[in-house]
């Protein structure tokens, strides 16, 4: 403007002349300017279409590139902002990385400007750039490989809505199911677990044998349903035009984090290893035969069917570690509503924090694809319905018991997970955390986070969560504190920890208070 102001003279005769000529001269530098920020900032992205993708290849989601530049900012190099996905499909939704929340309102107007920013270029929302509480924007896993992604996720648009009633949602889920299972044998999806772990030995060939008879026993039923009528036409998913490339193909950098997160590796041996080495040190937890023949029970089936699939096997063991929680929380409840026992309040505190806990790793591993499979998710919710009865009853007759098995799971949890990190150091830190990794780990509220650990160390915890390894090591350190609750609860001793826990709290309090400046007096009028 000051350019034509000074050129157009002060009647502003040459006004319309002197703007063409910088229409002309401004629109090259333009065009060259975006040429080089998309050619020095990767805009790539990812959109998480779990069902989609599920059914195409059951292993991970892929996602979509963009063609223009991502979206910059003062405060964040390239390599850090994760570019916006933009796509037709509003069901589900991709996964949303929002500005994390605080208190400090310079951080608000740098969350809120990033968002703005981020908006612009960006109509439908699918993926934002992650703000941490401190203002440092964070590279999140910007693909959700889930098959419960997009709405069913947590922290996304329908996160914490009533749902349906019962039969609406049983219905829905049944037929969301139902077609996965036609597709799991019609696709084969049972040769990702036989390729995962190649039978040895003439009895697991011969148990692999029957068992392919088997799905292609049940692949020609659905074939003939099919053509009968009686099913519809099942087709196997393909790749939805809006996250595709303009040639097709699919993005570079989440096929390599798809490749990266298939390379990981987990030795039943190891875990084995690190077991006995654990109770050599410490000593082994003593529980009767009838508490151990469903933790072994439950240690075999990880072991046996998902032998060199971690990821999976960490979704399975989540979800079971979760029904401890469920079940205590039940009884107890259930106590007090009968005045049987009514001093369990501030145990079914710790229980809950327990299970939140317990379902951020649940979510964690979904987002990485741990329940892509079908096979995967019939194994781990009905044996997880089992197990919440049998720990009822434990519960009911034998509450230490029930806690000593709570004991057997979390440190078997904590020795796999400690393995797993050692063995996957390098590549873990190769890759982004899952943005509910970050809404968890790296929020404001850490209220429940600090409630189930009995510990009481002197400092709250404040984990990293920089990368992949640091949220492994997070949750590695979080089953170490369910095993100190377990054993506290099976020791009677957790009452102890919870008023000592309370004390040192007002204490804290009252040395707030104390250190605060008082607000001076004002001088009395004189008479």
């Amino acid at each position: 403007f000051a350019y034509l102001f000074e050129q157009s003279g002060p009647d502003l005769s040459n006004l319309a002349p002197r703007a063409l000529q910088l229409f002309i001269f401004v629109t090259p530098l333009h065009t060259f300017r975006t040429f080089a920020a998309r050619s020095n900032c990767s805009t790539t992205c990812a959109c998480g279409f779990g069902d989609s993708f599920n059914t195409m290849q059951s292993s991970l989601a892929r996602p979509m590139q963009l063609e223009r530049p991502c979206v910059r900012s003062h405060r964040a190099r390239c390599s850090r902002v994760v570019p916006m996905c933009t796509a037709q499909r509003k069901q589900p939704r991709g996964v949303r990385a929002r500005a994390a929340p605080n208190k400090t309102q310079d951080r608000e107007d740098l969350s809120k400007m990033t968002r703005e920013a981020d908006s612009s270029n960006n109509e439908d929302g699918s993926c934002e750039t992650y703000v941490t509480p401190d203002g440092d924007f964070q590279e999140i896993m910007c693909v959700d490989y889930g098959f419960r992604s997009g709405n069913m996720r947590l922290y996304q648009e329908e996160y914490g809505s009533v749902p349906g009633n019962a039969f609406s949602l049983a219905i829905e889920n049944f037929k969301k199911e139902f077609e996965q299972l036609r597709r799991a044998f019609r696709y084969d999806e049972f040769v990702n677990v036989t390729n995962a772990s190649p039978p040895e030995g003439k009895i697991q060939k011969t148990i692999a044998d029957v068992g392919a008879k088997f799905v292609n026993f049940f692949a020609s039923i659905d074939r003939k349903a099919e053509s009968a009528g009686v099913f519809p036409k099942l087709e196997q998913a393909k790749v939805p035009g809006e996250i595709r490339n303009r040639d097709g193909s699919i993005s570079d950098q989440v096929d390599d984090v798809r490749d990266k997160l298939n390379e990981l590796v987990l030795s039943n041996e190891a875990v084995l290893v690190r077991e006995h080495l654990r109770e050599e040190a410490y000593g082994k937890v003593q529980a009767p035969w009838f508490i151990k023949l469903p933790f072994n029970a439950l240690c075999w089936t990880l072991d046996v069917v998902f032998n060199n699939r971690p990821i999976q096997r960490f979704w399975v063991l989540e979800t079971v570690a979760r029904v401890p929680y469920f079940a205590f929380i039940s009884v107890l409840h259930l106590y007090e509503t009968l005045g049987w026992w009514r001093a369990g309040a501030g145990l079914r505190k710790v229980h809950f924090a327990e299970e939140w806990n317990e379902m951020h790793h649940l979510q964690i591993m979904e987002s990485l694809g741990g329940d892509s499979l079908w096979l995967d998710r019939f194994m781990a919710q009905h044996g997880a319905i089992v197990y919440y009865w049998v720990l009822i009853g434990f519960f009911f007759l034998f509450p230490n018991l029930a806690y000593k098995f709570g004991e057997l799971v979390e440190v078997h949890a904590a020795d796999t997970y400690a393995e797993f990190v050692d063995a996957n150091e390098a590549l873990l830190k190769t890759l982004p955390p899952p943005v509910v990794a970050l809404e968890y780990y790296k929020g404001e509220d850490l209220y429940l986070f600090e409630e189930f650990s009995t510990s009481n160390p002197p400092e709250p915890r404040q984990p990293n969560c920089g990368s992949l390894y640091d949220v492994f090591v997070n949750i590695r350190d979080d089953e170490l504190e369910h095993v100190k609750t377990m054993r506290a609860c099976e020791e009677n001793t957790i009452a102890v920890d919870i008023m000592d826990r309370r004390d040192r709290k007002r204490e804290e309090q009252s040395k707030k208070l104390q250190d605060k400046p008082k607000p001076a007096l004002a001088a009395k009028p004189a008479a």
